[in-house]
C-alpha cells in the first residue's frame, strides 16, 4: 500500500506531480493525478482499446462529484482553467492510497467519503465506487446527504483533444440502470450501469480545462468536455454507490462482483518466486509487471510504456526476462516469442505495430538481437529446449542467415565478422530520436551494443545447435563468434579512456562515453577481458551513474545536455545526450555482479536499489519513469510507467541483488548454521 500525507495533497503544486495507473489486460486504462485534477490529455476515467491493445479512445474523461449535506453543495473535484484553478475539491482530501485501487478520502462537515477506482480485467471497463465512512456524528441532524455525479465525456483519440462541435449527439439513454450516451455514429458506445438515482438529462459544455504537462511538453493543451447528465444519489438511503462505464452493457450489481474477483488475482500476482523474498521493492515492481502484458488477438504482447506507447519488438524483447520470467509467467513469454517469430521478415524482428493496424514495420537492428537474448532468458528459466526446437530454431537460424547476407538498411556481417548497420535519414538502434530529417544520435557502422548483442546471439545458436546435435551448424557458429570477438577487442578498446568506443565506422572511432558499452559486459556471453570490463565500470560509474539510473552521455561531454523540457524538437534532442534511463541500471548491476564479484556486486547492487525506491511514491504510484533529467535533482520525465524501466530493475533485483543472496541465506538456515 502506498500512501500520501495529507501535506502532500494539500499542495496543489506538489499533488500533481503523483498520478496513479490503472489498466484493463488489454491496452486500456485509466489514469489521473491524486487530486483528480487531469493534466495530462491522456488522463481519463476510461480510455478504452477498440482493437486491443491499440485503437485507444478517450471516452469518460472524468466524473464531476458534487456532495450536497442539508443542501449546502461541497464540490469535490477539481480544475484547471485558463485563468485559475477551479472547484477546489482537493482541500477537503484528507488522504489518498494505493491500496491496491486508487482511494481518494474526503471529508466534509464531519462526514467521511471514500471515492475508489479500478478496471476490469479483458473490458474496456472502470469500476468507480463511493462509500461513507465511518459513523455521523449524533450532535446535529443530516438530513439528507445526497452525491451528484456528472460525466464529463471526450470520444476522442487519446492522442487529441476535443473541442465544442454540432456534430455531437446529446441524447441519452436510460433504462433500469443503465444509462447510454452514444454521441458519434462512428465511435461506440458508453454505458453507465448505476443504482436508483435522480437522472438530470440535460447536458452542455464544460470549456476550456487546461492541461498543464501537455503545455509543457509544447502539445495541444486545452480542451472542452460535453456533459450528458447527472445523477443524484442519495446515501443517507445507501452509503455505498457504484457507477460502471463500460463500452459492455454491465448491472450496477457486478461492482462488488468485479472487485472481489480484481483483489483476489492482485493478490496472486503471478506466482512469483521472487516475491517469497519479501523484499518491497521486487515486489512492488512485481505488481507493476503486471500492467505491461497485454492481449493482442489470439497471443499476449508487451505495452512498451503508458500513457502513449504501443508494443514496440525491442522494448518486448528488453522487457520480456523481467515481466515474464522473473516474476514466473514462462508460458506468456513463450506466446510472445512465439508470436514474433511469427512476424519475422528478411531476418528482422518488427520494432512496432502501428495504432491504426497497418503493416508492422520493421526499422531496427537490434530488436532481433534481443530476441536471441530473450530465447536464452527463456532457457535459463525452464530449460525447455523442445519449445525452442518446435517453434523458434528455424527462424533463428533464418535471421543469421539474414545478416550474414545482407538485409534491409545495409545490416550485414562485415569481413571482420562484426555487424555493420546504418543508412542516411535512419535510426536503427535504441538510442533512435528523429526530428524530421535530423536523426540525432545515427550511429551509422558498427555501435558497440550491436556488436555484444551479435556475438551474444551467435554463441547462442552455437549452443542450441550442439543441444540439438546439429555438428556442422555448431562449427560454424562458433568460428564466426570467434572472428567477432577478436575483432571486436582489436577495433573498440579506447586505452586512453579506459573503456570501450561507442561507434566504429572504417577508420572513425567515436569516443562519446555512453552506457551502450555496458551491454558489451552485461550479457552472459561476452568479449571483453575481465580487467577490461573493471575499467569500463568504473568509467561508467563515475561519468555517467546517477540515483535513477545511467546518463546517455558524460556531461563532459559537450553536446550533453542535462535537462529533458521544451518543445518536441528540443525533448528529442535531448531524449540520448545525458537524459538518464533507469532501464540501463538492470544491465549495469548484473555487469557489476559478474565483474566485480557477488559480494562487492550484490552490496553495491542492494544500496542503490534500495534508494531507488522512493521513486515509487514521487511520480506514477507503484511505477518507474521512462527518464529523467541527467542534471539533479534528476526530475522523472517522458512516460509515467515503462515496461523495461520496471522489467530490468526487477529482473536485476532478482537475479543479481537479492535472490541468490537470500536463496544461500535459507539454506544455510537449513544446515543449521
Amino acid at each position: 500500500m502506498i500512501q500520501i500525507k495529507e501535506e502532500i495533497l494539500g499542495n496543489l503544486e506538489t499533488a500533481l506531480t503523483r498520478e496513479w495507473l490503472e489498466t484493463n489486460g488489454i491496452g486500456g486504462f485509466s489514469s489521473s493525478t491524486i487530486v483528480g485534477l487531469n493534466t495530462r490529455r491522456y488522463h481519463g476515467l476510461l480510455t478504452a482499446a477498440t482493437r486491443p491493445p491499440v485503437g485507444r479512445l478517450v471516452l469518460l474523461s472524468k466524473l464531476e462529484e458534487t456532495l450536497i449535506i442539508d443542501g449546502r453543495r461541497y464540490e469535490l473535484s477539481t480544475n484547471q482553467y485558463p485563468s485559475a484553478v477551479h472547484l477546489l475539491g482537493f482541500k477537503y482530501l484528507i488522504g489518498f492510497r494505493l491500496d491496491p485501487f486508487p482511494t481518494y478520502t474526503y471529508e466534509v462537515e464531519g462526514v467521511r467519503f471514500e471515492k475508489s477506482v479500478f478496471m476490469v480485467q479483458g473490458e474496456n471497463t472502470t469500476v468507480v465506487q463511493y462509500e461513507l465512512i465511518g459513523a455521523l456524528p449524533n450532535d446535529r441532524s443530516y438530513a439528507p446527504i445526497v452525491l451528484e455525479v456528472r460525466p464529463l465525456i471526450a470520444f476522442r483519440d487519446y492522442h487529441s483533444t476535443t473541442h465544442e462541435n454540432g456534430a455531437l449527439n446529446s441524447n441519452v439513454e436510460t433504462a433500469s440502470g443503465l444509462t447510454t450516451v452514444k454521441p458519434y455514429g462512428d465511435l461506440p458506445a458508453l454505458h453507465l450501469a448505476h443504482g436508483v438515482a435522480q437522472i438530470d438529462a440535460n447536458g452542455f459544455w464544460y470549456r476550456d480545462f487546461q492541461y498543464a504537462v501537455e503545455q509543457e511538453r509544447g502539445l495541444d493543451f486545452a480542451e472542452d468536455l460535453f456533459s450528458p447528465c447527472a445523477f443524484n444519489f442519495d446515501l443517507t438511503a445507501s452509503s455505498k454507490v457504484s457507477i460502471i462505464a463500460s463500452t459492455e452493457r454491465r448491472a450496477v450489481n457486478q461492482a462488488d462482483a468485479f472487485r472481489r474477483v480484481e483483489l483476489k488475482r492482485r493478490e496472486l500476482l503471478g506466482g512469483n518466486p521472487a516475491r517469497a523474498e519479501a523484499n518491497p521493492l521486487v515486489n512492488a515492481l512485481s505488481a507493476a509487471a503486471d500492467q505491461f502484458i497485454v492481449a493482442r488477438e489470439r497471443c499476449k504482447t508487451v505495452i512498451a510504456g503508458y500513457h502513449w506507447f504501443a508494443d514496440w519488438g525491442r522494448d518486448t524483447m528488453i522487457a520480456l526476462p523481467g515481466l515474464a520470467l522473473t516474476t514466473g509467467h514462462a508460458e506468456i513469454a513463450k506466446s510472445i516469442l512465439a508470436e514474433f517469430a511469427n512476424h519475422v521478415d528478411q531476418g528482422m524482428l518488427p520494432n512496432r505495430f502501428p495504432d491504426a493496424g497497418e503493416t508492422p514495420e520493421y526499422n531496427t537492428v537490434d530488436a532481433t538481437l534481443w530476441f536471441f537474448e530473450a530465447v536464452r532468458s527463456l532457457l535459463k528459466h525452464t530449460n525447455d529446449f523442445e519449445f525452442v526446437r518446435a517453434n523458434l530454431y528455424v527462424v533463428l537460424t533464418e535471421i543469421i542467415d539474414w545478416h550474414v547476407k545482407g538485409t534491409r538498411y545495409q545490416i550485414h556481417a562485415d569481413d571482420d565478422g562484426l555487424l555493420y548497420s546504418g543508412e542516411p535519414g535512419v535510426q536503427l538502434t535504441w538510442m533512435d530520436a528523429k526530428v524530421g530529417d535530423w536523426v540525432v544520435t545515427p550511429r551509422y557502422g558498427k555501435p558497440v551494443e550491436i556488436q555484444a548483442l551479435w556475438y551474444n546471439a551467435l554463441r547462442v545458436m552455437e549452443q542450441l545447435a550442439a543441444k540439438f546435435k546439429d555438428t556442422k551448424a555448431k562449427k560454424k557458429y562458433a568460428a564466426m563468434a570467434a572472428k567477432a570477438r577478436a575483432s571486436f577487442n582489436q577495433l573498440f578498446w579506447n586505452e586512453e579512456a579506459g573503456c570501450l568506443y561507442d561507434v566504429v565506422n572504417g577508420d572513425v572511432r567515436d569516443a562519446s562515453i555512453r552506457p551502450n558499452q555496458v551491454i558489451a559486459i552485461s550479457l552472459a556471453n561476452s568479449m571483453p577481458s575481465k580487467d577490461r570490463a573493471a575499467r569500463v565500470l568504473r568509467v561508467v560509474e563515475s561519468e555517467l551513474l546517477t540515483p535513477r539510473g545511467l546518463r546517455t552521455l558524460s556531461p563532459r561531454d559537450p553536446n550533453y545536455i542535462g535537462r529533458y523540457e521544451g518543445d518536441p524538437r528540443t525533448r528529442d534532442g535531448a531524449y540520448h545526450q545525458g537524459t538518464v534511463w533507469p532501464w540501463l541500471m538492470g544491465p549495469f548491476i548484473t555487469a557489476y555482479v559478474k565483474t566485480f564479484g557477488a559480494r562487492v556486486g550484490r552490496k553495491f547492487a542492494s544500496e542503490w536499489l534500495s534508494q531507488f525506491q522512493e521513486h515509487l511514491n514521487e511520480a506514477c504510484l507503484g511505477e518507474v519513469s521512462e527518464i529523467f533529467d541527467g542534471d539533479a535533482p534528476h526530475t522523472p520525465r517522458g512516460c509515467v510507467a515503462q515496461a523495461w524501466s520496471v522489467s530490468e530493475l526487477l529482473r536485476a533485483a532478482g537475479e543479481d541483488a537479492y535472490a541468490k543472496k537470500e536463496l544461500s541465506a535459507s539454506k544455510a538456515s537449513a544446515k543449521g548454521v
